[in-house]
């Protein structure tokens, strides 16, 4: 039996914290100031933390590595395999040319910047989180940016700006559930359906004015004062969706309902209304910061000539696909079916052992002398992954790609993502081997007792810094998920209100992680020019930010009526 120790360095909870945070210091030092690769940073990162565990906190070895598998088994699932069968999706396309048939298609619905802008970054990139997040929406809405004649600095903007508001409730739900399962252990009432009320009624301020800060980016002030109207409409038609669905319907539809109604309101709203004074698409693309977009098409598949409404819904096939599979997986029948047959839950190897009645039971113990639960919930039918999976393979049917032509695209994806891959396994199991050892709860205890009522004001920030050092409001979540409701306890804030902040805060942090601006560089073909990128995006990103921050201090006092109640 291990019992995590509170204080476990010379009996001092701010020397104890000061190791504890060692880990994440180091990764944001590799980062940040050496500039190291993410991948060789979050690797270093896990090590010092098993490190740590192990000689600081007294966690056995065993439980210490059993502790980092589990993570980096939930790294690869679901959260990789997620964003592996997502692209493969992308690649299909592009390998059959329908991809360029997408970007006329785009072009014939507008020509101007700022409209595109919404529909495709704000609208059509929340629906990509939704269904796969993860880096996905960012790739793609950037590709379809461009491919519509954009340039590519400025589609690598759009599109990391727009991917905020929906990314809280993104991958079907994924960051608010990796949430739940955090803080779980410990505070069963806070529930997974808990959490997306608290996050619903956050996340909509921001995506209220996440499309007027699109219009200023693409076309300064006298943008937003031609195309205020749409804009506005667009912010509120998907933070009104956002909360309604995530408080009383369920999180995993909340971007997909939030997305697809705000496109069929901004498309409706386009034939009655336009702005003046088009802003056309810059069309005049650098070939040395491009990415030829038909490069990947294989030569063998015969140039496309349908037209009409064969060749809208070619264009549109692998997304429309996507949006039937898993509006087919949420109907109750078929969910129940799923989880019948698909999930499987178990105690993980090496953190659990017989209890007295015989049955498993978890040998970690929290500080106030809880057991922490170990036990691992694996949906491997209704996975989001292996729905985006199933409709590739439904897409390579409709497309009629070879099977080793689709094997061929999969295999290239894969080595593509090689790299983010082991980032995200290494930050998953640096977050399972704190959150588990105690160390989280020891850093958020003397966050704390520091800061104590001021701590409503440094919880997004937290947010904020997770997602941008792992690239994921999920692994953010999963980081300091406990961090944050520990010190809300020992601040006397509410531990609902904080955790959420954790998460609809940390969304402000996707546009400057190492990782988004890798994908979203080379989805534009400006690779090793993620420094640009970065400096560009900085300050939109901490200007949300701090708006966010006020919203959350509210929350605490004045506004604390939103906050619900289990």
């Amino acid at each position: 039996m291990f019992t995590q120790p509170l204080a476990p360095i010379v009996g001092s909870l701010a020397l104890s914290a000061l190791l504890a945070a060692l880990p994440l210091l180091l990764l944001f030092l590799l980062l940040g100031v050496f500039k190291v690769k993410a991948w060789i940073a979050s690797l270093v990162a896990l090590v010092v933390s098993v490190l740590v565990a192990i000689v600081g906190w007294g966690m056995p070895v065993v439980l210490a590595f059993s502790a980092t598998a589990e993570g980096v088994f939930y790294g690869a699932f679901p959260i990789m395999w997620i964003l592996l069968n997502a692209i493969w999706v992308y690649q299909l396309s592009v390998v059959t040319g329908w991809f360029e048939q997408l970007g006329q298609l785009i072009r014939s619905v507008s020509d101007d910047q700022r409209v595109l802008a919404i529909l495709i970054a704000f609208c059509f990139g929340a629906l990509m989180e939704a269904l796969a997040g993860f880096g996905a929406p960012v790739a793609i809405s950037a590709a379809m940016l461009m491919a519509a004649g954009m340039k590519p600095l400025k589609s690598a903007i759009v599109s990391l700006l727009a991917n905020t508001a929906p990314v809280a409730f993104g991958a079907m739900g994924a960051p608010i559930i990796a949430l739940s399962g955090a803080v779980s252990s410990t505070h069963p009432d806070l529930t997974t359906h808990l959490l997306s009320q608290m996050a619903g009624r956050q996340t909509p301020f921001v995506a209220m004015i996440v499309p007027l800060v699109l219009v200023l980016l693409v076309d300064g002030w006298r943008g937003v004062r031609q195309t205020w109207p749409v804009a506005i409409v667009a912010g509120v038609v998907f933070g009104a969706a956002q909360y309604v669905t995530s408080n009383f319907i369920t999180v995993e539809i909340t971007d997909v309902v939030a997305s697809l109604l705000t496109i069929a309101v901004v498309l409706v709203m386009l034939r009655v209304w336009k702005p003046k004074n088009s802003v056309p698409l810059d069309h005049a693309i650098e070939t040395e910061e491009a990415v030829a977009l038909t490069s990947g098409k294989l030569d063998h598949y015969a140039e496309i000539t349908a037209t009409g409404g064969k060749r809208i819904w070619g264009a549109i096939a692998p997304y429309a696909i996507i949006v039937i599979v898993f509006s087919i997986s949420q109907i109750p029948a078929v969910k129940t079916w799923l989880l019948g047959i698909g999930q499987v839950k178990f105690p993980w190897p090496g953190l659990n052992a017989p209890g007295a009645d015989g049955k498993m039971a978890s040998v970690i113990m929290n500080a106030s002398g809880k057991p922490v639960s170990t036990v691992f919930t694996l949906d491997h039918l209704r996975a989001t992954g292996t729905l985006l999976l199933l409709s590739g393979i439904i897409t390579a049917f409709v497309y009629k790609v070879k099977p080793a032509d689709a094997v061929q695209a999969y295999l290239g994806t894969l080595k593509q993502l090689r790299f983010t891959i082991v980032t995200v396994l290494s930050v998953l199991g640096l977050a399972y081997v704190m959150n588990l050892s105690g160390q989280t709860a020891s850093l958020g205890t003397a966050l704390a007792v520091g800061l104590a009522g001021a701590f409503a004001f440094v919880s997004p920030l937290i947010g904020w810094v997770g997602v941008a050092i792992t690239g994921s409001d999920t692994s953010s979540n999963a980081l300091f998920g406990m961090l944050q409701v520990t010190a809300a306890e020992q601040s006397g804030l509410d531990p609902v209100l904080v955790a959420a902040a954790n998460s609809s805060g940390g969304v402000m942090g996707k546009m400057i992680s190492p990782q988004n601006l890798a994908v979203a560089a080379a989805a534009v073909g400006m690779v090793n020019r993620e420094g640009e990128i970065f400096r560009k995006v900085l300050p939109w990103s901490l200007g949300l930010l701090a708006y966010f921050t006020v919203l959350v201090a509210l929350q605490a006092g004045a506004l604390s009526w939103m906050v619900p109640t289990p």
